[in-house]
């Protein structure tokens, strides 16, 4: 998890970096932008929080008890959160 000052560091970069680009013209209050960034990153950190714990629940659930760390459990992990992050999507 990101603490708030990171997170409105990250909403302060990207908000200058949409302003920079050609193609985007911001209007408006410059503090409604940067909250409704933060919001979305707020969002997307805490529906990623909600797949790693449901990834996390279950391969404990294995009855191999895959070791936290180890290789194979990493590559579960990647995977697992991958088809979960793709269930969120659809």
């Amino acid at each position: 998890m990101l603490s708030e000052d990171k997170i409105s560091h990250l909403s302060h970069v990207i908000a200058n970096e949409v302003k920079r680009h050609a193609g985007v013209k911001v209007t408006g209050d410059e503090e409604r932008v940067l909250k409704a960034v933060k919001r979305v990153l707020a969002d997307e950190l805490a529906q990623e929080g909600e797949i790693d714990r449901k990834v996390r629940a279950k391969l404990a659930s294995y009855s191999r008890g895959i070791v936290e760390g180890s290789t194979e459990w990493d590559v579960l992990y990647r995977k697992t959160f991958e088809e979960e992050t793709r269930k969120q999507v659809k």
